[in-house]
């Protein structure tokens, strides 16, 4: 009966340290999610920011494009006007 005692607490004994190690280790865990998170939400602000800027650029490219169509549409055109005011 006493070493039954004696294995009961040793086995106490060790369940306490394995939840102090398990309860240490799911902090650090929830930590780590919570950073994780942080930065998840930090990147999709980026990624969002990053899109309007493309969307914004692309914008500008085509009318570039638009305009420079002109350009070459009209080029005899206006080279034309340009001699005969000369």
């Amino acid at each position: 009966e006493k070493e039954g005692q004696k294995d009961y607490e040793t086995m106490m004994t060790e369940s306490a340290e394995k939840r102090k190690t398990d309860s240490q280790a799911l902090a650090e865990r929830e930590s780590a999610k919570a950073d994780v998170e942080a930065s998840l939400q930090k990147q999709m602000e980026a990624k969002v920011g990053a899109e309007k800027e493309l969307a914004g650029v692309m914008k500008y490219i085509a009318s570039l494009h638009s305009e420079c169509d002109w350009l070459i549409k009209y080029y005899d055109v206006r080279k034309e006007a340009r001699t005969g005011d000369i």
